[in-house]
């Protein structure tokens, strides 16, 4: 039985300096409730009295000499596979980074700040309000009561007979002038809904920069003055504006607003379409029945108030000829700005 040990050991012994050797294999081969060991302690009851203590001890030993050979090859394998791990991981440090690639602001985003610094600049704050509007601030007090034929021009999405999405900013202006007393100096941006089908210039979501002036002594040649300005910090500073008479049912007198085609100066091209001048914006004083909607006495203050997509705005500034291009997240398109 003393060289059935012997054999057992050398033979664990061997079977661990193998360079693929499965410890847990061997294990349990030779250590298990069925191993070989095992298996000798077992038939230890066949021994003499004399014997037994001799036998016991030296299955002890090679038990412990088989338990250290196998922790010593476990920690081995486990210090080898890390240094593997280490050299088909390591990182050179030196080696150039990967480019992160950047976004940049949408054409929209980019033109919208530009605005609001241009006007901001000449001393306007920025008002903003809820995209889902009372037909009340959306339409009865601009002077647009039911039945009224401007809400043709400005069918928009209904979600009760009283609730609505915007189908423009002027709502803003509205909520401005019955919280806070003149004089007000206002720009409204944001997102407005008309029920129109998708075209080329149109779509049923776009983006209106509405803007609002009440005071003491304001006139048309404020208007104008202050269009002016806009559009030479927009466009240019060899820019022109021109007004044309028109009629808003919430401004009196109105007009629309067109400035030079600033590709050809007037002359007349294809973005102007030979006419030499864009239509940009619609523009007026506050009728005197909006203001006393909000509680501002027309015979002491009066105002104006101007309109404009912001759409129209982009695409005259970049020569874009299609509103769908700002809605399809093409990145050949928008990697352009």
């Amino acid at each position: 039985m003393k060289q059935t040990l012997e054999n057992i050991k050398a033979a664990a012994m061997a079977e661990l300096a193998s360079t693929n050797a499965d410890i847990e294999q061997i294990r349990v081969r030779y250590l298990g409730k069925k191993g070989e060991l095992t298996a000798v302690l077992r038939g230890m009851g066949q021994l003499s009295p004399e014997e037994r203590p001799v036998v016991g001890q030296l299955a002890n030993e090679v038990r412990a000499a088989i338990e250290a050979a196998i922790a010593e090859k476990s920690k081995e394998m486990k210090e080898k596979e890390l240094n593997d791990r280490l050299a088909r991981e390591k990182l050179d440090v030196t080696m150039p980074g990967a480019s992160i690639r950047m976004g940049h602001q949408h054409p929209l985003t980019r033109a919208q700040r530009e605005m609001e610094e241009i006007f901001i600049g000449m001393g306007f704050e920025i008002a903003e309000g809820p995209e889902v509007e009372y037909d009340y601030y959306n339409f009865q007090a601009l002077n647009i009561p039911e039945n009224h034929p401007a809400r043709d021009t400005q069918d928009t999405f209904y979600i009760t007979e009283n609730i609505l999405l915007r189908s423009q900013t002027s709502p803003v202006q509205v909520r401005v002038m019955e919280q806070k007393k003149p004089p007000i100096r206002v720009i409204s941006p944001g997102r407005v809904y008309r029920s129109d089908a998708l075209d080329a210039t149109h779509s049923p979501l776009f983006h209106q920069m509405e803007g609002l002036v009440v005071d003491k002594g304001i006139t048309m040649s404020d208007l104008k003055g202050t269009l002016e300005t806009f559009a030479r910090k927009m466009f240019g500073d060899s820019t022109q504006i021109r007004f044309r008479p028109h009629h808003f049912p919430f401004t009196e007198p109105s007009a629309e607003v067109d400035v030079s085609c600033f590709v050809c100066g007037g002359k007349g091209c294809r973005v102007c379409k030979g006419e030499g001048w864009i239509e940009i914006l619609g523009a007026g004083m506050v009728h005197p029945f909006v203001l006393q909607n909000c509680g501002i006495d027309p015979e002491v203050y009066s105002g104006f108030a101007f309109g404009m997509g912001l759409e129209r705005v982009t695409m005259t500034r970049y020569g874009i000829d299609d509103i769908r291009l700002f809605y399809e997240n093409d990145e050949r398109f928008l990697k352009q700005f």
